[in-house]
């Protein structure tokens, strides 16, 4: 029997929220501390990422073709542009706009579920194998040797690149956000964590590479041990590039030179480039370290502006690996909150940790590419009241697939202008903090970009905030935003670009903090006290220029309350949506929304389609839910199939290896295993149709 619906979340100060061990250990209860941005400049609100196009444009040395900057594939939505009504949606100029699937009814259940007449299957599970010499699955005899031949734990964001030359062929690329001991290993001692759960989990952690066989008739994808397949974890070698590499803040005792990073942690969500590459953006790295209040004096007021705990760690790593101790090695907390950079076509090849791009907790970065090639990477800092962050590239990119071009396109994201956003709004004196829609046009505003740092084509930086220098701002970036005076914004998560008009969305999953006593109050981005169920604004940019106006498109929650909004569309007929996280697009424009903590009306996290033009603008349905105590990620939206990561899935307060509150995939009497999905309409046909 499936769990009432109330089961699922904990309540804190009155409100459903998601599990606690959820909290724990995905950001360490980021929440429900103090947020550490206390600076004193002009509050924003809720805001998130912008994203990249996964259309294809140009080719990497592989001869994959990966889809940047896909309006020209699609019919423009213009002035002169004629919608007709069909029975799913709108035709606007003869092209399909909007979804024609029966939307899945908010549920509890310990399944995936997904509309009627659709179809799916598990492509691959935490602790599949990646090699033909890679141990089959065991729960019950977990190793370090093992976990680093599998497929990692709580798959978050994920890319499907495919392979030229070979039909029906893709590499698969996933991140592996965090791990849950307590739920992985029987016997786990969380106050005294063995050798091997240590070095088994941190092997659970980084990104998987895995080529995956598409079915003709069908989406489904079956894994393949391919020559692509590879695993980083939080042992692998990073090189380090960018204004901040050699510098004096990232040398600590085993890398004299400051170049080199053994890892990369809590990678949340990320992005694809028009080269080939896969970014991933590393989100909550302070609770992997512990001793903060012990740490040098001159590093202090840095590991508290990135929220780094005093004592020890929820995980203890601390005591099998020093570097995880801030009293033995302060540096080494600066070797993460970076955007990586994956070349997956080449095994070999070091993974790069971007430090132009700027350090804080990367959500994700995404890519939009300007008519002149100059690159564009989206980024938000997913914290209460932080910021949104661009970085325009000085160099443009490269078609072709030479070595000579990938070599050069891998260092675009090393030479250009890292931004913080700055917002205003149109109707300041009509924001009430109750929701209340200000002016026929909605709720609306202006924006500009501000310089923090620049980063020459030899490398060098040039700091453009008073007192930082270059290396301050690129390892500090939070601290010199906080010193022009951006924008506070509560917890930016995904941007997406539209394919087709090239405007950016912005998640905003909630800020529960917002006006409460002492706490910034509303305004127009943000305009509800409180913010229980977040937002999703859209932003029309000039990419490369520093200037933008944005509009609220959706006030997410339950649509029969009076302080949702969902650009103006009739709410009864609007599916419930609460958090939203993760965004990407469908060939036809519209925007799919994944949910984390969703609480609408407190049941299971989903996936929902919402239409951007035409009669329909604002229509939101949901297609389909996960497991209970599952959260919904990286969404891949294509013709043929729909991809979900689900993510924690039974994860629960009183749930442990020995007695899961969840049997996802498998059944039984089996653990719970976050895994990949595909979904496909039975007998052919457009995916979400």
């Amino acid at each position: 029997m499936s769990p009432k619906p109330l089961a699922l979340f904990v309540k804190r100060d009155g409100l459903p929220k998601r599990s606690a061990l959820t909290c724990q250990y995905k950001c360490g209860n980021a929440c429900y501390h103090e947020a550490p941005n206390t600076s004193g400049n002009e509050y924003f609100g809720d805001m998130v990422r912008a994203a990249l196009t996964r259309r294809g444009m140009l080719k990497g040395s592989a001869g994959v073709v990966v889809a940047v900057g896909a309006a020209g594939l699609l019919a423009a939505c213009g002035d002169d542009a004629k919608a007709t009504e069909t029975a799913g949606g709108s035709l606007i100029d003869g092209v399909p706009v909007g979804t024609n699937f029966t939307p899945v009814a908010p549920n509890s259940d310990d399944a995936l579920v997904i509309p009627q007449g659709y179809e799916h299957n598990v492509v691959i599970r935490w602790g599949d194998p990646l090699f033909d010499d890679a141990p089959k699955f065991d729960a019950d005899k977990q190793t370090p040797a093992a976990q680093a031949k599998q497929f990692g734990f709580n798959n978050d964001f994920a890319a499907l690149l495919p392979i030229e030359g070979q039909a029906n062929s893709y590499l698969l690329v996933v991140n592996h956000e965090y791990t849950t001991e307590p739920q992985m290993f029987k016997g786990y001692d969380k106050e005294n964590p063995s050798l091997e759960h240590y070095q088994t989990a941190l092997a659970a952690h980084g990104l998987s590479v895995v080529q995956v066989k598409g079915e003709s008739g069908s989406g489904k994808l079956t894994p393949q041990f391919g020559k692509y397949n590879r695993r980083v974890t939080g042992s692998t070698e990073f090189v380090i590039t960018g204004p901040a590499a050699g510098s004096e803040f990232l040398k600590t005792s085993t890398d004299a030179a400051g170049t080199k990073v053994l890892g990369t942690l809590n990678n949340c969500s990320g992005g694809l480039t028009p080269w080939g590459t896969v970014l991933s953006g590393e989100e909550n790295i302070n609770q992997y370290f512990a001793n903060a209040d012990k740490a040098p004096e001159q590093a202090k007021a840095g590991l508290k502006r990135y929220g780094f705990p005093t004592g020890a760690s929820e995980r203890k790593w601390e005591r099998h690996e020093a570097r995880f101790d801030l009293e033995k090695e302060p540096n080494e907390a600066n070797k993460f909150g970076w955007v990586v950079e994956l070349n997956p076509w080449d095994p070999t090849a070091a993974p790069i940790k971007h430090t132009a791009l700027g350090r804080f907790k990367h959500e994700a970065a995404t890519i939009h590419v300007a008519k002149d090639g100059t690159v564009v990477a989206y980024m938000g800092d997913d914290e209460r009241f932080d910021y949104m962050y661009k970085f325009v590239s000085s160099r443009k990119v490269q078609s072709g697939t030479g070595q000579s071009s990938m070599r050069h396109n891998l260092t675009i994201l090393d030479a250009g202008t890292l931004y913080v956003a700055k917002f205003s709004g149109d109707h300041p004196d009509k924001i009430d903090g109750n929701g209340t829609v200000p002016s026929d046009k909605g709720f609306t505003g202006t924006g500009q970009w501000i310089p923090l740092l620049v980063t020459g084509e030899d490398g060098k930086g040039t700091s453009k905030v008073d007192g930082f220098t270059a290396e301050q701002v690129a390892v500090f970036t939070r601290l010199a935003a906080d010193k022009v005076g951006a924008t506070k914004m509560d917890r930016p998560e995904d941007f997406e670009a539209s394919p087709k008009s090239g405007k950016v969305y912005v998640a905003l999953t909630y800020n529960e903090q917002r006006g409460k006593e002492g706490k910034p109050g509303v305004d127009e981005a943000n305009p509800r006290n409180i913010n229980k169920f977040g937002q999703v604004l859209e932003l029309d940019d000039e990419h490369a220029g520093t200037k933008f106006t944005w509009n609220v498109l959706m006030l997410c929650g339950d649509p029969k309350t009076s302080d949702t909004y969902f650009a103006g569309f009739d709410k009864n007929k609007i599916s419930p949506i609460a958090a939203p996280d993760n965004l990407a697009f469908d060939e036809y424009g519209n925007l799919w929304i994944s949910t984390d903590a969703s609480r609408a009306n407190n049941a299971n996290d989903g996936l929902f389609s919402v239409v951007l033009d035409g009669p329909h603008r604002g229509e939101t349905k949901q297609f389909l839910t996960v497991p209970f105590g599952a959260e919904t990620c990286g969404p891949i939206i294509t013709e043929q199939r729909i991809t979900v990561c689900v993510q924690h899935p039974g994860e629960r307060d009183d749930a442990t290896a020995e007695k899961p509150a969840s049997h996802w995939p498998d059944g039984g009497d089996s653990l719970p295993r976050p895994a990949v999905v595909s979904v496909w309409k039975k007998g052919g046909g457009r995916t979400g149709a």
